[in-house]
């Protein structure tokens, strides 16, 4: 397949082009039912549509004083911000992108990294998701923007992408990795890579210094429904498949003022505790790993 052919809707796992699995149609069908606003009240402050966290210091100043009537709309606008702003520190360890290249984002969401990549770089942006709901919605933002040519969405295994070998510059998952395994996924990052391409990772890992996976990081799988991966995990299966670590920042410091301010807001969605403490005693990390085909 070429990077221009068109969007896929599938059926249940059975339409997932590629090797598809029970559990990839549970995750297909978890995204396309997903009924919390936090993603969605979050997007709607500027039109781009995350599904990440969010790094950096909180503005006080921006949110203003807890007894402002316009404060939760406030806290949502600055929550907004830091997704972005961990979106744009990704895109800054993909390297020299220019607009004859082409990127993909594994786990797109609803695609507002790749809205952001292209308005970067001015390439191609190629976005991959198993949930139908998910590409549609990205597709149709990419069309109301004006750059339908150069963003696009589509239902598909991230572990049997449909491009050519070597067709990409640079490649990244931004917080969807832990929905499969390691080493498949990084095998087909590796292939999909031109030589001296760059790949990008944003995850939450858990920390192998802590010994196994803590209590928090367990209620994070059976809340996401998926699978978190340790630090060593990550740098092992890249070893492995051709891709040559260039940069480890363990961000964990730079989410936490994230999820602090999120635990005091209208998007509670009873998770953020584990995020925190998990954090805060170091069996869970908020790592970036930039990495190099070799």
């Amino acid at each position: 397949m070429s990077l221009t052919d068109d969007i896929t809707t599938p059926v249940g796992a059975a339409g997932i082009p590629g090797p598809a699995t029970p559990y990839q149609g549970d995750i297909a069908r978890y995204w396309d039912h997903e009924a919390r606003p936090v993603n969605l009240r979050l997007g709607d402050v500027d039109g781009l549509y995350h599904h990440h966290y969010g790094i950096g210091e909180v503005d006080q100043d921006a949110i203003g004083d807890p007894a402002d009537s316009e404060r939760e709309k406030k806290v949502i606008t600055e929550l907004h911000r830091l997704e972005s702003a961990q979106a744009d520190v990704l895109l800054d360890h993909l390297g020299p992108i220019t607009a004859d290249h082409t990127l993909v984002d594994a786990g797109c969401g609803r695609g507002g990294s790749m809205v952001m990549a292209h308005q970067r770089f001015g390439c191609k942006v190629e976005g991959l998701t198993l949930s139908a709901k998910q590409a549609e919605f990205g597709n149709n933002r990419a069309r109301e923007l004006g750059i339908g040519d150069f963003v696009h969405s589509r239902v598909c295994n991230m572990l049997d992408m449909p491009f050519e070998t070597g067709a990409a510059a640079g490649s990244w998952n931004n917080e969807s990795s832990m929905y499969v395994d390691l080493h498949d996924l990084f095998a087909e990052h590796s292939r999909i890579l031109a030589v001296g391409g760059r790949y990008v990772t944003v995850t939450g890992c858990w920390n192998p210094k802590y010994g196994q996976p803590s209590k928090w990081v367990s209620q994070i799988n059976a809340h996401f429904e998926c699978n978190i991966h340790s630090r060593r995990e990550y740098l092992r299966a890249m070893a492995d498949n051709r891709l040559v670590p260039q940069a480890v920042i363990d961000l964990t410091p730079d989410t936490l003022p994230y999820w602090e301010l999120r635990a005091t807001s209208s998007l509670v969605t009873g998770i953020e505790e584990a995020f925190i403490n998990s954090y805060r005693d170091g069996s869970f990390q908020y790592v970036l790993i930039a990495a190099d085909r070799v």
